[in-house]
């Protein structure tokens, strides 16, 4: 898919997000995390949320709290959400991510705890507070939380401006069954419910993530920079990218979460258009597709700004940028 062929339907570079994080670390969603929190002055990260995905509940949470030691920002508050999908058996990802979830690095116990509470009450609790449409969610795993959360309380869509998800695959096919991608199988029935929820939706899919890849000198750059944080991510990066390299015979690796990030501080390097989508939630080959209208053969509604293009130079310039702004 040619990025002429596209309509673009960005909003403009230099708006200031209202934010919090649903996720699962995993590698890709640490340097999406250290991305975001690099960028205060555009990102106002209220909290993470964590959710099981990747790897189990613990370890995602510990991963989150980890990002924010990293990024030299203990304040931000991450509580610790949904142990298990809504009702298919749990599956993880830890044969791409390591059984701790980030590979490359040492993990450890963070000094800071997790704040008290769990996600889904912290989610409604924070949403009905919030002025009408105020705050962005990005969400970097399976949507377990923010479903649970419309379950309980329908009325936080109220305060909800648009969720950004890092979900999906159509035009490349999936990476956990050949039609469904990792987060969406992880929790269909999730996924049917959020995409449901009437917020403005954004999903960056397979589609563009594995149009935006690593190389020798993008990761050179990142350990060039000469902190912690640059070293840090070289280092996921090293480790993460070569076994998505060899699966998809692929030149580069994707950074798939920290896309989301991008988009957000710049949607202008991306490219797609508005489309329906919906999630196949029934058992079989088809499990967990995202069934994307492209070309509106369905006659159905538009309910997704689905994301095709990017500039990859562009995302890693930034992300250099930004991870050059950490301790």
């Amino acid at each position: 898919m040619s990025t002429a062929s596209a309509a673009s339907t960005a909003p403009g570079d230099a708006e200031v997000h209202t934010l919090v994080i649903d996720t699962d670390p995993g590698a890709d969603d640490v340097i999406a995390l250290l991305f975001a929190l690099a960028s205060p002055e555009r990102l106002k990260v209220q909290a993470l949320t964590t959710v099981a995905g990747n790897v189990p509940l613990s370890k995602t949470s510990r991963n989150a709290r980890l990002a924010c030691e990293w990024a030299g920002r203990p304040e931000i508050p991450v509580y610790a959400g949904a142990q298990r999908p809504l009702q298919r058996t749990p599956i993880y990802a830890a044969n791409i991510h390591g059984r701790e979830g980030i590979t490359g690095v040492e993990v450890h116990e963070p000094a800071t705890p997790l704040a008290e509470g769990h996600a889904v009450d912290y989610l409604v609790g924070m949403l009905r507070a919030a002025p009408e449409k105020s705050v962005t969610l990005a969400m970097l795993g399976p949507q377990t939380n923010l479903a649970l959360a419309l379950a309980q309380a329908p009325d936080i869509v109220r305060g909800l401006r648009e969720l950004v998800l890092m979900a999906g695959a159509h035009f490349n096919g999936g990476n956990i069954t050949p039609v469904a991608e990792f987060n969406v199988f992880a929790d269909p029935h999730a996924a049917e419910a959020v995409l449901k929820s009437g917020v403005p939706i954004t999903m960056l899919p397979l589609d563009v993530t594995h149009k935006i890849l690593t190389s020798d000198a993008r990761i050179a750059r990142l350990r060039q920079l000469g902190n912690e944080a640059g070293r840090i991510v070289a280092d996921i990066l090293d480790a993460y990218a070569p076994q998505e390299m060899k699966h998809y015979d692929m030149p580069g690796g994707p950074v798939h979460d920290a896309t989301v990030t991008a988009y957000l501080l710049q949607p202008s390097l991306f490219r797609g258009r508005r489309i329906n989508v919906e999630i196949d939630s029934r058992e079989g080959m088809g499990f967990g597709q995202t069934v994307a209208d492209w070309h509106g053969s369905l006659k159905r509604s538009a309910n997704v700004n689905w994301i095709v293009d990017g500039d990859a130079q562009g995302f890693f310039d930034l992300l250099t940028e930004r991870i050059a702004r950490l301790p």
